[in-house]
C-alpha cells in the first residue's frame, strides 16, 4: 500500500491563472471546475475507505483469530515400559542433547516453534508477522514411566477438565519386537481403565467418539485442493466439540475404531536401528517386519490411531513426529503424506489405513500367516545366561603328586589300571570324577594320558623287555617321584599311597628299579657294540654294588 502515490486534487493556483478575457466561456468553465473537484474527492474517498476496509479485515481476523491459536492448556500424555525410548524421544523433541530419566509421573514441556514460512502466499506472509510475539506456547508433557504400579499418577496428568486438550503417546521399542503387542494391549487397557474412572457422563462419552469419528473420515491426502483453506497459519484450528449430527457420520469400514477412546492416540515404535541386529543376530527377513508392521497397523485402526517408526540415533521420521504433533494439537498445516516405503521410517496418519492397505504386507509372507498368534511367529530368543556353561563343566585338579603316582603305575605294569587309582580307593586321595565334557577338555594345564602298553602286539614289551617309548616315558616319571616324598611302590596292582615313615624304604626300591632299566639299556647296547671282558667284568660287578644298595 506504500507504493501507491495518494490522490490529491490540483493547486488552486493553476485554476485561477486562467486568463480573463476568456469571461463568455466563464460559467461552463466554472461548472466543469465544480465536477472535476467533487470526482476526484469522490475517487479519494474510495481510495481511503477501500484501504481501511482492508486492514479493518486483516486486522479483525487476526484479532479475531488470536485467541484460539496456540492455547497453552495443551498436554502431551507418554506411557510405555521401560527402556521402550520415552525419555529419548521427547529429549529429541526438545532439542535436549543430555536427557535425565525419571521416576514416577514426569512433567516437562516442549517449545513449540512456527516454522512454516516458506510455503505461505503473500496474504498467509502478511498475517503471519502481524501476529504478537507472545504467540508461542509450550506443550506440557506427563511421562509415566515403565512402572505399571504408578498407573494410579494418571489421575493428575488426565482428568475430566483437560480431556480434549491432551494427546497421548504410547511408546513400544523394536529392541524387544516379541513384547510389542503385549505392552500395545496392556497400556491400552490400563488407559481404558483410568478413563472409565473419569466423571465422564454417557452422553460427554459419546460426543468425544463421535468427534475421533468424524477426524478420522475428515483426513485428506496432502497436496489436495480441499486442504487450502485450512492451511494458513492464522486459521488454525484446535479440536473443538462442535459435533455434527450422529446421523451425518458415514458408517466405519469394519475392524475401524472399534476401541474408541475418545481422544488423540499415537503409536510409536522407537529404535528401528536395531533392525538391522535383529537381521544379524536372530535372522529376521523382510516376512518377519512385514507381519510386526501389520499386528501393529491392526492395533492402530482399532484405536484409530495414528503410527510413526522413529529412530532418535539415525534421526528418522523424529522431525515429521514433531510437525504432525502441531499439526493434530495446534491445526498448524503439515503436508507429509504416508510413509511406507522404508521399514524403518513408517509412517501411518490416523484416517488414512485400512484393511485393503494392510493386506499389501501379506504378499510378502511365505513362511508365516498374518492371523498366526503374535508370539508363535516373533518369539522371544532363548539367551543363555554368562558362565552357565563353565559352570557345569568346573573340575578341581588334583594332586601333582597322585596324578605322577598314577601314570607310572599304568606304563609300568602293562595291564588295565589299578582301579583304587583310577577311582580313588579307600587308602588313597580321592580322584576327580571325569565329566563328559572333561574328557574331551581334560585338567587344565595336564597333557592327555599316554597310550596303554599292550604287550600282545608285536614289537611292544612290558618292563625288563624290549626298549619302547613307554619305558621313556617311565624314566621320567621314576626321576620325578624319586625328588619327591609319598610315592607308592611301582609295579604293584592295588598300592596305596603310602605314609611318610616309609618314604625312605619306597625311594630305594624305586632307585632299583632305575638300576634295573639302566642295567636293560646297557645290555642292549652291548649287542651292537662288542666290549672287552675286562669291561664286561667291571660292568657285572657295577650293577652288583648297585644291587647292593
Amino acid at each position: 500500500m506504500d507504493d501507491v502515490p495518494p490522490l490529491v486534487p490540483p493547486p488552486a493556483h493553476t485554476m485561477e491563472s486562467e486568463p480573463q478575457h476568456r469571461t463568455h466561456h466563464q460559467p461552463n468553465h466554472s461548472t466543469a471546475n465544480n465536477n472535476h473537484s467533487h470526482t476526484i474527492n469522490s475517487s479519494k474517498s474510495n481510495v481511503h475507505k477501500e484501504s481501511e476496509n482492508l486492514w479493518a479485515t486483516v486486522l479483525s481476523e487476526v484479532q479475531t483469530n488470536r485467541n484460539a491459536q496456540l492455547p497453552s492448556s495443551k498436554n502431551l500424555l507418554v506411557l510405555g515400559d521401560k527402556e521402550s525410548g520415552k525419555t529419548t524421544l521427547i529429549a529429541k523433541l526438545q532439542g535436549n542433547e543430555d536427557p535425565k530419566k525419571g521416576a514416577g509421573l514426569e512433567y516437562s514441556y516442549i517449545d513449540v516453534r512456527d516454522e512454516y514460512r516458506d510455503d505461505m502466499t503473500n496474504e498467509e506472509y502478511l498475517e503471519y508477522w502481524l501476529l504478537p510475539p507472545w504467540d508461542h506456547t509450550r506443550l506440557g508433557v506427563w511421562t509415566l514411566d515403565g512402572d505399571t504400579s504408578h498407573v494410579n499418577l494418571l489421575k493428575f496428568a488426565l482428568t475430566e477438565s483437560n480431556f480434549t486438550d491432551t494427546s497421548v503417546v504410547i511408546c513400544v521399542s523394536m529392541m524387544a519386537p516379541w513384547n510389542i503387542m503385549d505392552q500395545l494391549q496392556n497400556w491400552a487397557s490400563l488407559l481404558q481403565d483410568h478413563i472409565d474412572k473419569l466423571s465422564l457422563s454417557a452422553e460427554r462419552t459419546l460426543e468425544l467418539q463421535n468427534e475421533n469419528r468424524r477426524i478420522w473420515q475428515s483426513y485428506v491426502e496432502p497436496g489436495d485442493d480441499t486442504e487450502a483453506t485450512s492451511s494458513s497459519p492464522t486459521k488454525r484450528i484446535s479440536r473443538n466439540l462442535e459435533f455434527e449430527p450422529e446421523e451425518d457420520l458415514l458408517p466405519l469400514p469394519e475392524n475401524t475404531l472399534t476401541r474408541n477412546l475418545g481422544l488423540d492416540l499415537i503409536v510409536v515404535v522407537t529404535k528401528t536401528d536395531y533392525m538391522s541386529d535383529l537381521e544379524r543376530d536372530y535372522d529376521y527377513k523382510e516376512e518377519h517386519f512385514d507381519f510386526i508392521q501389520q499386528s501393529i497397523r491392526k492395533f492402530c485402526l482399532q484405536f484409530g490411531a495414528a503410527l510413526f517408526y522413529t529412530s532418535v540415533k539415525d534421526d528418522k521420521n523424529c522431525d515429521v513426529f514433531y510437525k504432525y504433533l502441531v499439526h493434530r494439537i495446534y491445526g498448524f498445516p503439515f503436508k507429509t503424506p504416508a510413509l511406507v516405503v522404508e521399514k524403518d521410517a513408517v509412517f501411518i496418519p490416523a484416517g488414512w489405513d485400512n484393511e485393503k492397505k494392510i493386506a499389501i504386507l501379506f504378499e510378502n509372507m511365505h513362511s508365516v500367516k498374518p492371523d498366526q498368534y503374535y508370539t508363535d511367529v516373533i518369539a522371544r530368543p532363548i539367551v543363555r545366561k554368562p558362565g552357565a556353561a563353565n559352570r557345569d563343566i568346573e573340575v578341581v585338579a588334583e594332586d601333582e603328586q597322585q596324578f605322577l603316582l598314577r601314570q607310572q603305575q599304568y606304563l609300568l605294569q602293562g595291564g588295565a589300571p589299578p582301579p583304587n587309582l583310577v577311582g580313588g580307593g579307600a587308602g588313597g586321595a580321592p580322584a576327580v570324577q571325569k565329566t563328559p565334557d572333561r574328557k574331551v577338555i581334560g585338567s587344565p594345564g595336564v597333557q592327555g594320558s599316554p597310550k596303554k602298553m599292550e604287550p600282545s602286539k608285536p614289537g611292544v614289551v612290558g618292563p625288563g623287555g624290549a626298549p619302547t617309548s613307554e619305558s621313556v616315558l617311565s624314566s621320567f616319571f621314576n626321576s620325578l617321584l624319586s625328588k619327591k616324598t609319598g610315592q607308592g611302590v611301582p609295579g604293584q596292582p592295588g598300592a596305596s599311597i603310602k605314609s611318610p615313615a616309609q618314604a625312605d624304604d619306597y625311594k630305594a626300591a624305586a632307585m632299583r628299579s632305575d638300576a634295573a632299566a639302566e642295567l636293560d639299556r646297557l645290555t642292549r647296547s652291548q649287542k651292537k657294540v662288542p666290549l672287552p671282558s675286562s669291561g664286561n667284568s667291571s660292568l657285572e660287578s657295577s650293577v652288583n654294588n648297585t644291587s647292593d644298595c
